[in-house]
């Protein structure tokens, strides 16, 4: 019943933090130019520089954070990003764009806050997946929230993020509140996944040490799987309206619900596998799966044989069967196969911000050089190429972790993990 609890609580926590995040991405903002831009493209370049900045932050703050007054952290920066919104609301554009880069600088430590509580026990991977769901849930519903605010309540585009942070500001502290009662790991927890400790500057370096080139190409194919994600989601809006779903407020939430539902099953059923090195290697497999699926989706949808809606359901899903494991799986299970007493929530944290500074790199080249090619065209061409990459890395990845395995505790290439 605890890890239940944990699971809902978790899941609301991270949902109702997207809330104070995506709702500003439904709005067109009237076509609005600054420099010769369209408004929306800086509004989103502000906030996602805001969440890097915050990620690289979160390598440190994450790695040696105490598990002391966790829920008032996370409240406190979810109230400073809504504080964020309601300038947004108040000051005139374009002046208001600084105001997006302060609401996305502390939403980026939320996740780690929230991993925290879940992170070192036999449960983790039900617990993550849960965790991980709601991302993948929270930015379709809470773009639909923000959408129907925005149409049926005809709130003013630029109120919206800020109306629809409130909506869901009572939920936030509830869940908040039950997150907190979450108990501690136990013995067994402890004995089957490695001590969970904080970690200071000359642990982190020696843990990269360790693994560092396993690790790079693994955070080589997390920066491209965040690059494709995050494109689709923060352009989910004009790809719909060049594909001419613009006014379909449903599309949002009901695009990633499938992705919601397989990738909870997938990453819950990791619970039952014992072997840590094992499950190590199962989730590099889920990588490549998920590299496949979205690259099989876009060919049909280049060859007229997926309609618009299955091939963003199709690549979503396969998006974040690959993304997924990074958020916890992979380095849950890497951490307890080697057992090194470290903490997963600081790679995680090493993974985002080069992830998001990717993300950032492209926006900037696609919107300042990209030439006229639509948000529909470029997110095609990279879903052809990046998985193409990312299938090959991951491969070479999952070859070292095996090798460093058997070489780490001698075991003969000839028999299987136990």
């Amino acid at each position: 019943m605890a890890t239940l609890l944990a699971a809902v609580s978790a899941f609301c926590v991270y949902t109702s933090m997207y809330a104070f995040r995506k709702p500003f991405t439904v709005a067109d903002y009237g076509g609005m130019r600054f420099l010769g831009v369209d408004f929306k493209i800086w509004l989103v370049i502000s906030q996602t520089m805001g969440y890097t900045l915050s990620k690289f932050f979160g390598i440190k703050y994450i790695a040696e954070l105490k598990h002391k007054n966790r829920t008032l952290i996370i409240l406190k920066f979810i109230g400073i990003s809504w504080v964020a919104l309601l300038a947004f609301a108040v000051v005139p554009a374009p002046y208001n764009i600084i105001f997006l880069l302060i609401n996305g600088f502390p939403l980026g430590i939320i996740y780690g806050l929230v991993f925290s509580y879940l992170e070192g026990r036999r449960t983790t991977e039900f617990l993550g997946a849960a965790l991980s769901s709601s991302f993948i849930f929270a930015s379709g519903f809470t773009q639909s929230v923000g959408k129907f605010i925005l149409v049926k309540w005809n709130v003013d585009q630029w109120w919206m993020p800020c109306v629809t942070g409130l909506v869901f500001f009572i939920p936030l502290l509830f869940f908040t509140w039950l997150l907190e009662k979450t108990p501690k790991p136990t013995g067994d927890d402890v004995l089957l996944r490695t001590e969970r400790k904080p970690m200071m500057k000359n642990e982190r370096i020696d843990f990269f040490k360790t693994f560092f080139p396993g690790l790079f190409m693994l955070l080589v194919v997390y920066v491209m799987l965040s690059i494709v994600r995050d494109f689709r989601s923060n352009f989910a809006a004009n790809i719909w309206k060049e594909s001419g779903h613009g006014n379909n407020i449903a599309l949002f939430t009901e695009t990633e619900i499938p992705s919601s539902v397989l990738v909870l099953v997938l990453m819950s059923l990791l619970i039952y596998i014992k072997s840590n090195i094992r499950a190590l290697m199962i989730n590099h497999l889920l990588i490549v799966a998920g590299f496949v699926f979205s690259l099989c989706g876009t060919v049909l949808f280049m060859y007229n044989l997926l309609s618009p809606f299955w091939w963003m359901t199709i690549t979503g899903m396969g998006l974040y069967m690959g993304y997924v494991p990074f958020n916890c799986m992979l380095f849950e299970r890497l951490i307890a196969s080697f057992k090194y007493v470290s903490t997963a929530g600081f790679m995680i944290y090493v993974a985002d911000s080069f992830g998001y500074l990717g993300s950032d790199v492209v926006l900037l080249v696609k919107n300042f050089g990209g030439g006229n090619i639509s948000y529909s065209e470029f997110f095609v061409k990279m879903s052809i190429v990046i998985p193409v990459i990312g299938i090959a890395l991951t491969i070479l990845s999952s070859v070292y972790f095996r090798k460093k395995y058997q070489k780490y505790f001698t075991v003969p290439s000839n028999l299987s993990y136990a």
